[in-house]
């Protein structure tokens, strides 16, 4: 059984895949050994089946120290240094979870209202800081965590604070580094041959999994399985390549430059946003690149359902279609049926979710004629969330390689950074 199929039976236009085998196998040669572009960020390949033992024994302690005397943690990090774990976190244990700590995230905006809201909620709070940075130097995080640092300080003191702030950083320099080697603070590793958008496997994405009580070893595992399944050179047997080539022959050859990537679960609305990340900042450069966004049905569809079914034909869909769930609701009977719904009793929502999915599928590809690509996900727990990290990982890289461009770089986001220190008035710019 593959714990993530993907089926293209529900295009428009003709993807001849095998057109594409031997290049496939040239690109995954790439990955492997390391020889295509920016192959100095290639550690996350490996990563699920290399992450450091000693580590990961670290890390599940200072988890098991947060849950037991924090009732908040507030992770503080930007792009790839806070989307995975939130994506996981909100997959797992949704978005109304009752499980302590409260996971609040930071350092990912420079609104005032925001970060003074965020403060005042947190001043008679018992919280935990998990900041993350491969520099220490990012402004939106560096900002946060300097008010976050400075309200802990004053509320229960320097040497407390010291035990309750934890940082994923470089291993070797930075500011953080040096600040966290300074103060004592319990330090993880960013890898160096790791970018952010790459790293949910590393402690960037495990610690906050772990602290959420979520098992960051079955997560691997699951990141695990999907290496091995997805280190298949031949692209008929490769379910991320084809996903990869499927997305990039619509591009190319005819032309849809946008993919909204579609789920059926308002747990699955920070994954899209990391999904966005990592295609971005992938595949975005040189003037190419899909752009990608993300729907939630069918609520998007009392919005943007008209658009989809009817509107300019320059996009295609992905549907993330979750097979089994962790939950389930019945409809129950009603003396009056005022609402007509006695016909569902007895069903359950997963039911009544498949039949929607089903019944706009139909719509979107028969009436609509939008292509869609439908990547069947048996369940979304620990492992399965780790899988589909993975799996996009993968076929991320094979996309952006079967572009010609570099998957790991992003120059572009240096632009405004600079305009943006300049008008700050920051030294030497």
């Amino acid at each position: 059984m593959k714990y993530v199929s993907t089926d293209l039976s529900h295009l428009n236009h003709a993807v001849d895949l095998k057109a594409y085998e031997e290049k496939v196998k040239e690109i995954d040669a790439q990955i492997k050994n390391k020889t295509g572009k920016g192959n100095d960020f290639l550690g996350w390949v490996d990563q699920p089946i290399a992450y450091d033992k000693e580590e990961m024994k670290r890390l599940k302690e200072a988890a098991t120290y947060v849950r037991d005397n924090y009732d908040i943690l507030v992770v503080c990090g930007i792009g790839g240094s806070y989307l995975g774990a939130r994506a996981g976190i909100e997959a797992i244990n949704g978005v109304h979870s009752t499980k302590k700590p409260e996971i609040i995230f930071a350092g990912q905006t420079l609104n005032p209202d925001y970060i003074a809201a965020l403060l005042e909620y947190l001043k008679d709070k018992k919280f935990a800081i998990n900041v993350i940075s491969k520099s220490g130097t990012t402004t939106e995080t560096a900002v946060a965590f300097r008010l976050l640092k400075e309200l802990l300080e004053k509320n229960i003191g320097l040497e407390m604070a010291r035990k309750s702030i934890f940082a994923t950083t470089d291993a070797h320099k930075g500011a953080l580094k040096t600040l966290s080697e300074k103060e004592g603070y319990v330090t993880f590793i960013l890898p160096s041959d790791i970018g952010g958008r790459y790293s949910v496997q590393t402690a960037v994405g495990l610690f906050p999994l772990a602290c959420a009580g979520i098992d960051p070893e079955e997560v691997l595992r699951g990141s695990a399985k999907a290496r091995e399944d997805t280190s298949i050179p031949e692209l008929m047997d490769n379910e991320a390549y084809k996903y990869a080539v499927a997305r990039h022959v619509l591009y190319k050859e005819y032309g849809l430059s946008t993919e909204m990537l579609i789920t059926y679960s308002p747990f699955l609305v920070q994954f899209g946003e990391w999904w966005k990340q990592l295609f971005g900042e992938s595949e975005g450069k040189e003037d190419k690149g899909i752009y990608p966004t993300s729907a939630t049905f069918t609520t998007d569809l009392h919005s943007l359902g008209q658009f989809v079914q009817q509107g300019t034909k320059s996009f295609f869909e992905t549907v993330l279609h979750q097979k089994a769930y962790l939950k389930d609701v019945e409809i129950p009977y009603d003396e009056e049926n005022l609402d007509g719904l006695n016909y569902l009793v007895g069903k359950n929502m997963a039911f009544i979710n498949e039949k929607a999915f089903e019944g706009t599928l139909k719509a979107h590809h028969d009436d609509g004629k939008r292509d869609n690509i439908v990547l069947n996900v048996e369940k979304i727990d620990a492992f399965g969330i780790g899988y589909l990290f993975y799996f996009f990982e993968r076929a991320c890289a094979m996309s952006a390689y079967l572009l010609g461009i570099n998957p790991f770089d992003q120059p572009g986001v240096e632009i405004y950074k600079k305009n943006m220190f300049h008008l700050l008035g920051k030294p030497g710019y």
